[in-house]
């Protein structure tokens, strides 16, 4: 019986492992398995209670029993609305505030994990870190900057973990990671009053790009004693090398062409300090520390095979993320979960903040329970909360000198939050 219920989970995999509304800051999505969500994933790296344990800290394989799959799914809904503030963006000065830039999105994870000895098991993991889509109603007055911003990745991680003895266990894995990116703005914002510049204005740009690459990720876990557990992980920077074309769409369609093009993304390294420590048969408290070195992205250039480089100009810096979480065991059969989080956000400030990522940092409020169906299966479910503080842009790449790559000055604010919902199944078999 519970093998045919994994032949059915099992699908899950090809469902669409990949794009996604970022509710991590950045374009990071958490949401490796959607049992963490009820504690804003504090002790991500320390707790390995299903085989998500994969992906924050393989290590934790030793802790599950000899054969286990674990299959969940997350809904993402952000909200980004823009209010203009003396924005100038010339052929757009009257355009309007494009509407909720944020969607609904699903993202599923899948992960198995089986013992080859009593001291070393193996596992695999499909899921997706990255990803991000805003989208904004057209015409709005920062449709030169961006209309469409849609990033996914497709991850795959096979894994292997080793008890060294009772109280260290290690583990690693190899990360294959495919990245597709899709970028749409109109080519420019200029109010030139020459025919060619007004036929621009109504023209759309589109790059469709993508990359496959490697990566690697090792974590350990300390058992210090029969009621604390420590755990730290790290993965690895993935530089994609994208290659695509840039497409146009409109009036000036044919005299621009459409060309190749090329960007180069290196994703950033994270690092992951985790705690779970029981308090008594009832209760039980998680921490995390994570830090993401964001700076790798500083920038990104857009290389079409002939005209202008586009520069996006990031500027990204480090960031850091601190959880606290806590269990409450209300019977044999329930868990409850609460957690909070504080997330800072790479985006430096209003000058460097883009409308296609207008992130800033978050504070996460999360609860949920984890129900016990029998002695080896169990289904967690979780709520989360982000909530968000305005985010001023005020980002200016006016080019008044060279009309075909003006895109505007937009100056704002943004009204910005996130609810995540999730479910996650896990089993022994």
């Amino acid at each position: 019986m519970k093998m045919k219920t994994i032949a059915r989970l099992m699908p899950l995999l090809a469902a669409g492992l990949a794009s996604g509304q970022a509710a991590a800051a950045g374009f990071q999505l958490l949401e490796q398995n959607a049992s963490g969500i009820g504690n804003a994933y504090a002790g991500s790296a320390a707790v390995a209670e299903n085989a998500s344990t994969i992906f924050f800290n393989p290590a934790g394989m030793t802790q599950l029993k000899d054969r286990e799959v674990s299959v969940g799914l997350s809904l993402v809904r952000p909200t980004f609305k823009f209010k203009n503030q003396d924005s100038s963006v010339g052929a757009f000065n009257n355009a309007g505030n494009g509407g909720d830039a944020g969607s609904w999105a699903f993202l599923p994870n899948a992960y198995m994990s089986w013992a080859l000895t009593k001291d070393v098991y193996a596992g695999v993991g499909f899921g997706a870190p990255f990803g991000l889509m805003t989208e904004y109603s057209s015409p709005w007055v920062g449709g030169a900057h961006a209309l469409k911003f849609d990033i996914k990745t497709y991850n795959i991680n096979p894994s292997i973990a080793w008890r060294v003895n009772e109280k260290v266990s290690v583990g690693a894995g190899i990360n294959f990671q495919r990245m597709e990116v899709e970028y749409a703005r109109l080519v420019s914002s200029s109010a030139v009053p020459l025919p060619q510049v007004m036929a621009l204005n109504g023209t759309r740009a589109t790059l469709s790009a993508s990359d496959n690459s490697w990566g690697w990720n090792i974590g350990a876990l300390f058992t210090l004693s029969p009621s604390t557990k420590v755990g730290v992980s790290y993965r690895s920077k993935i530089k994609h090398e994208l290659e695509g074309r840039l497409q146009p769409s409109g009036p000036a369609a044919a005299a621009i062409g459409t060309r190749s093009a090329t960007a180069d993304v290196e994703l950033p390294d994270t690092f992951i300090l985790s705690v779970a420590q029981s308090l008594n048969d009832k209760w039980e408290m998680l921490g995390d520390i994570s830090w993401t070195g964001w700076s790798s992205i500083p920038a990104v250039n857009i290389v079409p095979s002939t005209g202008d480089v586009e520069k996006l100009d990031t500027r990204f810096r480090d960031t850091w993320r601190y959880a606290l979480g806590a269990n409450y065991r209300l019977n044999d059969t329930v868990k409850l979960k609460f957690g909070v989080a504080y997330d800072q956000t790479p985006v430096p400030g209003a000058q460097h903040r883009l409308v296609s990522l207008p992130d800033n940092n978050r504070t996460w409020f999360s609860t949920g329970a984890q129900l016990k169906l029998d002695k080896d299966a169990r289904l967690d479910l979780g709520v989360a909360y982000l909530f968000v503080p305005e985010s001023h842009i005020d980002n200016n790449q006016s080019t008044p000198a060279n009309p075909r790559t003006d895109k505007g000055y937009v100056k704002g604010v943004y009204d910005a939050r996130v609810w995540i919902l999730g479910a996650q199944y896990s089993m022994a078999f």
